[in-house]
């Protein structure tokens, strides 16, 4: 590779980050604004908890459409029409007086969302070789888990100032400008044209069908969906168990969601560290070290009392998040290398729609399971028993690609 072409692809590399984080810092920024919403909009409390389903139902709904557009478009164009959609849904949001209007947008916003997804990844699989994916996939979803962080730091306050209707608006401003600049910076590869030019391969629903019949790829994703539904379940009763089983100050407990997004930060970008330089690409052994490094910190924080130390529950909430938002980076590649690379944004974009359902489904039941025994201990040990599944499955996948 000549030097122009390995500067280039860190470049780019730079403008993936950027694009994720911009698209994150708007749509995620829909949980730490959700409460102000529901107060304006004289919501109930499960009103008010559908704002995180519907985004990641419209992740679910448009993961594989999306994957099979960017195959045949590439990421640059795909960049436009998310940073259009997605700015358009928020402007529309800041005008927005009906909860089922705010509820639909949140729908579309989910689905442009859900789009960059597929979108950044393409670019990744098309940029970088093997042995430097692993360490860029973690470095560029770090942008998801940053992005996040900054809504809550920037967004909130702005909200509890002017109003959440100023926050958002301010969301969709930046996107617009912040976005449309990187759509004109980044370009796709050379070898993205050459190879779209080999078969001219149309995708229907016959390579959909294909890659269902793709065990290892079914596998990876029902690992994913058990992950992604902890790491949302981290998220969203973080803050609860601390303030009311743990009786820890609401402002020391709404830092514990932070310090477990920094935590996903650092573990993004580790994870793919280790997946390329110690296991040489083999992403499926590091989601089995992921799954029982969560286990162990689940069950950790199972046990803990009112009386444990801040600097020690804080220390498990950051390892925590650093293994269940860490894993993101490991399982895009997964998805992606396994098949051959003009499919990447559709195996994508399957495993996204599937494995969204774990965000869906399981913070629900780990709440029932609250509900049900009034002991947060069951909660915790419910995502053990979740990562012990993880875990023999990847033993399993291990197994069948020996």
């Amino acid at each position: 590779m000549t030097y122009m072409n390995e500067t280039s692809k860190w470049k780019m590399l730079l403008y993936l980050v950027l694009i994720q984080f911009i698209i994150a810092f708007v749509a995620r920024s829909i949980a730490p604004l959700a409460i102000l919403i529901g107060e304006d909009l004289s919501l109930t409390a499960a009103q008010i908890g559908m704002f995180p389903s519907a985004l990641f139902l419209g992740q679910s709904i448009v993961s594989i459409p999306s994957g099979m557009l960017v195959d045949k478009l590439g990421s640059k164009y795909m960049m436009l029409v998310i940073i259009i959609m997605l700015s358009s849904a928020f402007f529309l949001l800041s005008m927005t007086k009906t909860f089922p209007f705010t509820l639909l947008l949140i729908i579309v916003a989910g689905i442009a969302y859900g789009a960059s997804h597929p979108t950044t990844n393409r670019g990744i699989v098309y940029w970088f070789p093997l042995k430097d994916r692993g360490t860029a996939m973690g470095i560029k979803q770090m942008g998801v888990t940053v992005g996040s962080a900054c809504s809550a730091l920037i967004l909130l306050p702005i909200a509890n100032n002017f109003g959440w209707k100023v926050a958002v608006l301010y969301a969709a401003l930046s996107l617009l400008m912040i976005g449309l600049i990187l759509y004109k910076l980044y370009y796709e590869p050379k070898d993205f044209f050459e190879g779209s030019k080999v078969k001219n391969e149309k995708h229907t629903f016959r390579v959909v069908i294909t890659l269902f019949k793709n065990k290892i790829l079914l596998l990876i994703t029902i690992c994913a969906m058990m992950l992604s539904g902890s790491q949302m379940i981290l998220n969203t009763f973080i803050i609860l168990y601390a303030h009311h089983e743990l009786q820890i100050s609401l402002i020391l407990a709404g830092s514990l969601l932070i310090i477990a997004e920094i935590g996903g930060s650092a573990g993004r970008i580790v994870w793919g560290i280790v997946s390329d330089k110690i296991f040489k690409g083999n992403r499926i052994i590091v989601l089995l070290l992921i799954s029982i490094f969560v286990a162990l910190t689940s069950s950790s924080i199972s046990f803990l009392t009112e009386n444990v130390s801040f600097y020690l529950l804080a220390t498990i909430v950051f390892l925590f998040g650093f293994a269940v938002s860490g894993f993101n980076g490991v399982w895009m590649n997964a998805t992606t290398e396994i098949v051959d690379k003009k499919l990447a944004g559709i195996s994508t974009g399957i495993s996204i729609t599937f494995g969204s359902l774990g965000v869906v489904f399981l913070p629900p039941i780990f709440g029932k399971i609250i509900d049900v025994t009034n002991d947060y201990t069951y909660g915790w040990l419910f995502v053990t028993s979740l990562m012990l599944i993880t875990s023999l499955l990847c033993w399993y996948m291990l197994k069948q690609k020996r």
